[in-house]
């Protein structure tokens, strides 16, 4: 049941990640890393690994691409 909310909460993380990643809404990554940090640790109390893995991707994309526009761009 963990497993499924993480993924939710991944997939929601995921779409606004998506809509943050065209040029000049970088700075809504702000706002995407939390989501993404609860999907996380709700994941890691899961026994399975598919929320918590989906979570870590659009961390790393979102963190990846705040460094790469200064956390503004």
């Amino acid at each position: 049941m963990l497993n499924l909310i993480s993924i939710l909460v991944g997939l929601v993380a995921l779409f606004w990640g998506l809509i943050a990643f065209t040029p000049l809404l970088g700075w809504m990554y702000w706002f995407v890393l939390p989501v993404a940090i609860v999907g996380l640790a709700i994941g890691a109390l899961s026994s399975r690994n598919g929320g918590r893995n989906l979570n870590l991707v659009v961390l790393c994309v979102g963190i990846v691409r705040l460094v790469i526009g200064h956390g503004l761009l």
